[in-house]
């Protein structure tokens, strides 16, 4: 099975915000980024159990390096999609529906 073809970093960046619009909001975007790792960080598995322990873990992480990339990206003047998708994704699969539903929101931060 062949894989699909790479999209460069550049299409698949996501959405430019104007430095001033970072300015303006850059303590609001940076609150929600720290809430959201602090709320995975202290999450517990739904379900007991080793795998859900490791399968919990793992999804941690990913909302983590989602995070990571979101901070990466807002420093860079823009909304980062990938890590938007890898923080939802992760949220959704800790059940912490609010916080994906932050998330989701940043996209639209310079609308305020």
């Amino acid at each position: 099975m062949t894989q699909p073809p790479r999209t460069s970093a550049a299409s698949s960046a996501g959405k430019a915000i104007a430095p001033e619009d970072r300015a303006r909001l850059d303590q609001v975007f940076m609150q929600v980024m720290l809430d959201t790792q602090a709320q995975v960080q202290q999450s517990r598995p739904v379900q007991p159990g080793n795998l859900a322990a490791m399968f919990h873990k793992e999804q941690v992480s990913e909302a983590l390096q989602g995070c990571a990339m979101l901070i990466a990206g807002w420093n860079q003047n823009r909304i980062d999609e990938a890590g938007t998708l890898r923080s939802l994704r992760a949220l959704r699969a800790l059940e912490l529906p609010e916080l994906a539903g932050r998330i989701e929101k940043l996209a639209d931060i310079d609308a305020a």
